[in-house]
């Protein structure tokens, strides 16, 4: 579920995978702070985070977020020098590794295009409805996994409004807002949200609805993209694996029952119809 909810996921052992830049920052990090004679403990008082955040951050396993940065500095004396590493951290925390291929192609995309039938993409989640599916995670997470991932998955989120030339364009089953995960209020936020984000200017929302005849998709979700230099590429996940898929023959067959689908679905007037009448019945 990790990686099909947002791509996010855990690497060997249960741990949220890091990088290089990560391990970097959170040693820079840690010798401000033990040069400051704070204990992890100590320091996550002062700046409102738990000494398990501070522990994930200083180990590379965490992407600190910006609140986390801001009051580090003031803490730690102003320098800078956290705000200038985080600028050169790679934004691939707590990615699953069978999915950190795609997401390096989907951060430089010019078209990107996903079809769901499970639960919500994790580039449209709230943080309450991911954290209702972190919670129902089989192994069950500690809250120290249950941070990194949402870390991980907030970060992914940031490529709608960061890469506003690139199209994106989401056609999802009517039945995943009906299921109501994390029960009304998650949805009803989960709905407006959904709402807001199809708003932009580069991103379509069309919903397939649970009445169907004829379906292009039943042989299960897909991603769909197209980098800078028009290559094309797929990418179909399943329970703790996910598949990169480069044959052209491959990908334009998905690209054609996408297509199909987009016929299917409802229009993006109407989805948007649709969508406001269900949140009208929460």
């Amino acid at each position: 579920m990790a990686g099909t909810a947002a791509g996010a996921g855990t690497g060997t052992g249960g741990e949220p995978e890091s990088s290089d830049s990560m391990r970097t920052f959170g040693a820079v990090h840690q010798a401000l702070r033990e040069h400051a004679g704070l204990s992890r403990e100590e320091f996550g008082r002062r700046v409102q985070f738990s000494k398990h955040t501070v522990a994930s951050v200083e180990l590379g396993r965490r992407m600190p977020d910006p609140t986390f940065v801001e009051r580090a500095e003031e803490v730690l004396g102003n320098t800078g020098a956290l705000r200038n590493a985080v600028r050169h951290l790679a934004r691939q925390p707590g990615l699953a590794a069978w999915f950190r291929q795609w997401a390096r192609l989907e951060a430089v995309a010019i078209t990107l295009y996903t079809y769901e039938c499970r639960l919500i993409p994790g580039l449209l989640q709230t943080e309450a409805y991911a954290l209702a599916l972190f919670r129902n995670q089989l192994p069950p997470l500690d809250d120290e996994q249950v941070e990194a991932q949402w870390a991980a998955r907030r970060e992914r989120q940031r490529l709608l409004r960061e890469r506003p030339n690139t199209a994106f364009g989401f056609i999802l089953e009517e039945h995943l807002f009906r299921r109501r995960t994390g029960g009304l209020n998650v949805t009803r936020e989960l709905i407006d949200h959904v709402l807001e984000i199809g708003e932009m200017r580069n991103v379509e929302i069309q919903v397939m609805v649970t009445e169907q005849e004829t379906h292009a998709g039943l042989d299960g979700p897909m991603r769909l993209l197209e980098t800078p230099e028009n290559q094309r590429f797929c990418y179909c996940e399943g329970q703790e694996s996910g598949q990169l898929i480069g044959d052209p023959k491959v990908v334009t067959m998905l690209q054609m029952r996408y297509a199909r689908m987009r016929s299917q679905a409802l229009t993006l007037k109407d989805s948007k119809s649709l969508l406001q009448r269900m949140r009208g019945e929460l």
